[in-house]
């Protein structure tokens, strides 16, 4: 069956920097686009990168727009996030996520857009 492990969570100050991993197994992982979804308590999930099953094409909320770059390596099944300067409002619980197509659809950022999820990672941000 589809596994998705997400690591790489931790606690840092504001301005920091951390980067998720996302190994993806019982697939074929260059079928897919993949993407990282974020959910803070109380909040509900958001999309927050996208990329394409080449590595492509790549796709960013705007909150964490020239932050943050999503990459892959298909040879490795793997999906990374560096987040870098770091704010407070980044902290969530962050999952990888199998998108059903190869591309980023234009509804990339919803999670009803999502295959199969991980289990969540938690990044937290203090100010």
């Amino acid at each position: 069956q589809v596994q998705v492990v997400e690591s790489g969570g931790g606690s840092v100050q504001a301005g920091g920097s951390l980067r998720l991993s996302c190994t993806a197994s019982g697939l074929s992982f260059d079928d897919h686009a993949m993407g990282w979804f974020r959910q803070a308590p109380g909040k509900e999930r958001e999309g927050v990168s996208c990329v394409r099953w080449s590595g492509g094409s790549t796709y960013y909320a705007d909150s964490v727009k020239g932050r943050f770059t999503i990459s892959r390596d298909n040879a490795k099944n793997g999906l990374y996030l560096q987040m870098n300067s770091l704010k407070p409002e980044d902290t969530a619980m962050y999952y990888c996520a199998v998108h059903q197509f190869g591309s980023c659809s234009s509804s990339w950022s919803a999670p009803a857009r999502a295959k199969y999820w991980g289990q969540g990672t938690q990044v937290t941000v203090s100010s």
